[in-house]
């Protein structure tokens, strides 16, 4: 699909478009629900709790990577769903491909957080 619009127009339209696309993840994905439900809690976490502004730079990249990677695996799913409902090894790879970036995304969140969070437990 060309884009039909330039400037500044088509700037708005792109913005349109990412809103379309969060209301359709959330609207369709409680996946994607869950996950901005853990990034609302862990905001909200970052600004209540004293850290030092890059380690709440690095919690909030931790939250943002989860939801990104969300975001990402159900576009793969909903490619590979729209081209064929059949089962296919390549479909299956992409599809778990999608679904091990969350997970990476996961332990990344883990391992920030447990980090910040046990320096500012233990005074470390």
């Amino acid at each position: 699909m060309k884009h039909q619009y330039t400037g500044l127009k088509r700037i708005i339209e792109a913005f349109k478009n990412s809103l379309d696309g969060f209301s359709y993840a959330f609207r369709e994905e409680e996946a994607f629900r869950q996950d901005i439900l853990l990034f609302l809690i862990g905001l909200i976490i970052v600004f209540l709790v004293p850290f030092p502004f890059i380690e709440k730079v690095l919690l909030f990249s931790a939250l943002f990577f989860i939801v990104f990677a969300e975001i990402v695996n159900s576009a793969f799913e909903g490619v590979i769903d729209r081209i064929s409902s059949e089962w296919h090894s390549l479909s299956k790879a992409v599809k778990d491909m999608g679904s091990l970036l969350v997970l990476f995304a996961f332990i990344y969140f883990f391992i920030v957080w447990g980090g910040i969070f046990f320096k500012f437990l233990f005074k470390v």
